[in-house]
């Protein structure tokens, strides 16, 4: 899937110009949700089905700093998923660079909107299932097929 591209802003930076490292989980909503959107899926949809997909893990490993200006490139893939969880990893791109400056990974279950029972996706909205289900078999095909220097997190 192509990467998800943005560019860093000066309200995102600390003193120093270094993007403030609380920053680096909305970068990952922002390319999560893009990732979900190329695969044929809005939140509003699941929103609107009942379904809520609160954020349940989140991990960031800071490599290199990434400043005001930077082009980004985010490649996100879905590593696990069940109709009932589901697991991003990021890796966060600067300009052309071949290493990454961060990786990180997010997790998430499927709640209905009272926030209390989990949901299977795959039950409540079957279409959703099916997309998500091909987004992640693509993603780990790609995994799969990549140099074994990128299989690990996003590098």
């Amino acid at each position: 899937m192509e990467p998800y591209r943005r560019r860093i802003f000066y309200y995102e930076t600390d003193r120093m110009a270094i993007v403030h490292n609380s920053n680096y989980l909305r970068i990952f909503e922002e390319a999560r949700l893009d990732h979900m959107y190329k695969s044929g899926i809005t939140y509003k949809r699941m929103e609107d089905e009942g379904v809520l997909i609160p954020q349940v893990e989140a991990y960031v490993k800071y490599i290199k700093p990434i400043t005001y200006g930077d082009e980004l490139s985010i490649r996100v893939r879905m590593t696990e998923f069940n109709g009932v969880k589901v697991k991003y990893e990021y890796g966060l791109f600067v300009g052309n660079e071949e290493k990454p400056s961060a990786t990180g990974f997010t997790a998430h279950c499927f709640l209905d909107d009272s926030t209390r029972n989990p949901v299977s996706i795959k039950k409540k909205i079957p279409e959703v299932f099916r997309r998500l289900m091909a987004a992640f078999e693509k993603d780990m095909s790609e995994k799969r097929n990549a140099a074994p220097a990128l299989n690990s997190p996003m590098t």
